[in-house]
């Protein structure tokens, strides 16, 4: 009932508000037993990022991808400037799982 989740570290740039550390996905993989997933919207923290992030991670290894979406993004309370609005989580949805199967066959 464990997971690890890649969500960013923190870093001295100001074009995100993390650094995604792709390259911890296999490390994490080849030391545990335990899935890994990892979260582009929240190690980001812009929607512009988010996609070629998640691909990132599936290349890398991820067993999963965390994606924070909303109805309306501008509207959200908090976080909106990196939720997905509905076409865009479905868009994606599509790109990582066809990603994830061609991976698997090669």
């Amino acid at each position: 009932s464990v997971i690890l989740c890649e969500r960013g570290i923190r870093t001295f740039n100001d074009y995100q508000r993390h650094t995604f550390d792709v390259a911890i996905i296999p490390e994490l993989k080849a030391r545990t037993h335990l899935p890994v997933f990892a979260d582009p919207s929240h190690a980001t923290g812009k929607v512009s990022m988010v996609g070629e992030m998640a691909k990132a991670a599936v290349a890398a290894g991820a067993d999963g991808v965390m994606l924070e979406a909303h109805v309306e993004p501008k509207r959200a309370l908090s976080d909106g400037e990196q939720s997905l609005d509905g076409a865009m989580l479905t868009s994606l949805a599509s790109q990582v799982r066809q990603l994830h199967e061609f991976l698997a066959t090669t």
